[in-house]
C-alpha cells in the first residue's frame, strides 16, 4: 500500500463522507487539513488522528474563509497534492407543491451555492496552490475529487435544486480538468447512490432495508468507507481523468 506523503484538504471532512476520506487519507501518511463548519467534530476528528491533521472551520462558498484554508495546507512542510470535495447540503421540494405553492428560490440558491460553487470555489483554489508545486510523474501536480450524486442523472421528485447542483458538477469535470491540463492537475468526480451517512441513519430500519432492497447489487446501502476507497483509487490513478464514476451498486433511481 502506497504512503501518500503530501498534504490534502477534505471539505465536508468532519462527517459521513468526508470523514471516512480524511481517515483513509491520514492512515496512508497524508497531511490532512479539514474543512467544515461543524467546529467541534473537526477538533475532535483532528485531535483523534494526531499527526499532521489539523481542522479549518470553513465555509465554502466564501472566498476569504477558503483561501484562507488552503494557506494553511500549504504551509505545511509537504506539497498540496490532493483536494477531495465532500462539504454538500441537501432539499427536498417540488416545483410547484400541491398547495400551488412555488419553489423556495432561497432554498434552491442555496443548495446550488454549497453544492455547486462551493466545489467550484476549493476546486479553482486548490489547483492554483497545486500549479505553483513541482511536477512529479507524467508532469502531475494534483488531483482534485469532487462529489456529485447519482440523482445527477435520476433526480426524484422533489430533487430538482439538489439535482440541479449535483448535475453542475458533473458537467464541469470535463471542462475544468481540460483547463487544468496546462497545470498538471486532474480533476475526477465521484456520483453516489444511497450510502449510509448520517442522513439516512436517521431513518427508521425499516425504511433503510426498503432502500437496499432497491438496489440491484449488492443489496445494502453504501459506506462512508466505499466512497473512501474509491477517492483514493482515483488519486493513485494516474490515467483517471475528467471523469464521473457512479457508485450505486447499478441503482437507477425511479420517479419517486
Amino acid at each position: 500500500m502506497t504512503s501518500f506523503d503530501v498534504a490534502a484538504v477534505v471539505t465536508g471532512g468532519a462527517s459521513g463522507l468526508g470523514e471516512a476520506t480524511t481517515r483513509a487519507l491520514a492512515a496512508r501518511g497524508a497531511a490532512v487539513t479539514v474543512l467544515d463548519l461543524q467546529e467541534e467534530r473537526g477538533q475532535a476528528l483532528a485531535a483523534e488522528l494526531g499527526g499532521h491533521t489539523t481542522f479549518v472551520r470553513t465555509d465554502v462558498t466564501d472566498e476569504a474563509s477558503v483561501q484562507a484554508a488552503i494557506a494553511e495546507a500549504t504551509a505545511k512542510d509537504r506539497p498540496l497534492r490532493i483536494a477531495i470535495n465532500c462539504a454538500g447540503i441537501g432539499w427536498a421540494q417540488r416545483t410547484v407543491g400541491r398547495n400551488g405553492e412555488p419553489h423556495d428560490l432561497g432554498a434552491f440558491t442555496r443548495t446550488v451555492m454549497v453544492n455547486l460553487v462551493g466545489t467550484f470555489n476549493v476546486l479553482r483554489l486548490a489547483a492554483a496552490a497545486m500549479a505553483t508545486t513541482e511536477a512529479g510523474e507524467d508532469g502531475e501536480r494534483g488531483v482534485v475529487v469532487n462529489t456529485a450524486s447519482i440523482a445527477a442523472y435520476d433526480g426524484q421528485i422533489g430533487q430538482a435544486a439538489y439535482a440541479a447542483s449535483k448535475g453542475g458538477i458533473v458537467g464541469m469535470t470535463l471542462p475544468a480538468a481540460r483547463d487544468l491540463s496546462s497545470v498538471g492537475v486532474r480533476v475526477c468526480t465521484i456520483a453516489p447512490g444511497l450510502v449510509d451517512t448520517p442522513l439516512l441513519g436517521s431513518l427508521p430500519e425499516e425504511a433503510r432495508q426498503a432502500l437496499s432492497a432497491g438496489i440491484p447489487f449488492p443489496k445494502r446501502l453504501g459506506r462512508p468507507d466505499d466512497f473512501a476507497r474509491l477517492a483514493l483509487g482515483i488519486v493513485e490513478h494516474g490515467y483517471l481523468n475528467g471523469e464521473v464514476i457512479r457508485m450505486d451498486g447499478a441503482l437507477r433511481m425511479a420517479p419517486r
